[in-house]
């Protein structure tokens, strides 16, 4: 199982993915599932993978080919715009479908993948759009402020109640990291490490791109916090009901 975060702000873009994979309880491995493609001062993508392994590393080696051949319409350095880049990659998933999926349905493997794009081309906006297995897109607009991916039940409740497009970006890398606690501690098939990326407008390359460990001491700061502040606020600020319990 996967989860993964992109959350779009005034500010920039705060974006997150864990790299745990499992094919069974006795078969856990790490597998990057962040991926970024750039040109220094001219343009930046981030794109976050959900879904089958082999197609998802498939879509990003299909990506990665196409770079440079100056067609507008595959290549990520070609693109006029984020929409066209939305589009490129729709279409890197759509014809690794075409070539892989029917052998790998006669063997009833779930051959479906989705994506987090985010990045910006020198004088456009930022912007973040989640690409579906179909190879079709939507963008986050009006009050849409984060998309997730993967196993999003766990991580929603804390986004719903922070986020907005005003929030900072360092509430918003909190309140993601919040979420991903949130997410680990009730789905051990997402876990650590967990990929933390951070990219300001116009800046077109990361501010900020780390990767937190297990052990790392913000993420158990976190852990900890969180859980006595939901200890704390059960006790002590929710009222007991009136009824005769």
């Amino acid at each position: 199982m996967t989860y993964c975060i992109g959350i779009l702000l005034d500010e920039g873009v705060v974006l997150a993915s864990d790299s745990r994979t499992n094919a069974g309880i006795d078969r856990v491995s790490t597998f990057r599932k962040m991926f970024t493609f750039d040109k220094p001062d001219e343009r930046f993508f981030a794109l976050l993978t959900a879904g089958n392994l082999s197609l998802t590393q498939g879509v990003i080696s299909l990506l990665s080919e196409w770079l440079n051949n100056d067609n507008p319409e595959q290549d990520l350095f070609a693109t006029h715009s984020m929409f066209g880049a939305a589009r490129i990659v729709g279409s890197a998933l759509r014809e690794v479908h075409k070539i892989d999926a029917g052998y790998l349905q006669q063997h009833d493997v779930d051959f479906s993948a989705s994506f987090i794009l985010a990045g910006q081309i020198r004088g456009g906006p930022l912007r973040l759009f989640m690409i579906y297995d179909a190879g079709n897109f939507i963008e986050a607009l009006g009050e849409t402020s984060y998309f997730q991916i993967g196993e999003v039940k766990y991580g929603k409740p804390i986004l719903d109640r922070i986020i907005e497009r005003g929030t900072s970006i360092t509430d918003a890398v909190k309140c993601a990291l919040i979420s991903f606690d949130s997410t680990m501690r009730s789905n051990v098939s997402v876990g650590p490490p967990i990929d933390l990326l951070v990219c300001r407008r116009d800046k077109l390359k990361p501010d900020l791109a780390l990767r937190l460990e297990g052990t790392d001491p913000y993420l158990t700061s976190i852990r900890d916090a969180w859980g006595s502040a939901i200890h704390k606020a059960f006790k002590e600020n929710i009222p007991n009901p009136d009824w005769n319990l």
